[in-house]
């Protein structure tokens, strides 16, 4: 009885993970597949590929995350909005949008550090914008070469 006693006292003193401002973990890190795209996470979202999102196993919801790639020095912030990765050895799954801005999509699996940097909702949500996607809008801006 003493045991049951102890273990409910132990299990009703921990709080879930709180997020410290600066932790850093050190890991590798994957992106979901495009098929994944409109399904639910774990806390009922739908999985947008255009957003910066992620998904961590013990930080709570929307604690903002800088993933910095330690190949290539490329950083970004995202908003956990889902619990894993589930794949042995990865300590955080990635959005396509912020997979692309790591400069990850060739490789699959990148080496990097998170870092916490707060608590929001909207910040990290705005897609990447691609200014060399639509080159029309910059031909005004060329001069000829005479």
């Amino acid at each position: 009885m003493s045991l049951i006693v102890s273990l409910m006292l132990f299990f009703n003193g921990m709080k879930s993970v709180e997020a410290l401002p600066s932790l850093i973990q050190k890991g590798k890190a994957s992106f979901y597949s495009k098929k994944f795209n409109g399904r639910k996470t774990a806390y009922g979202e739908r999985v947008d590929a255009e957003t910066l999102a992620g998904a961590h196993r013990s930080f709570p919801k929307n604690t903002l995350v800088e993933v910095t790639n330690l190949d290539n020095q490329r950083s970004v912030i995202v908003r956990i909005n889902d619990r894993g990765p589930f794949a042995k050895g990865r300590v955080i799954d990635l959005t396509h949008a912020a997979a692309r801005a790591l400069g990850m999509i060739s490789s699959g699996v990148a080496n990097v550090s998170l870092r916490v940097v707060g608590k929001g909702n909207a910040v990290a949500l705005a897609p990447i914008a691609n200014t060399f996607d639509a080159p029309v809008d910059y031909q005004p801006m060329l001069q000829p070469v005479l």
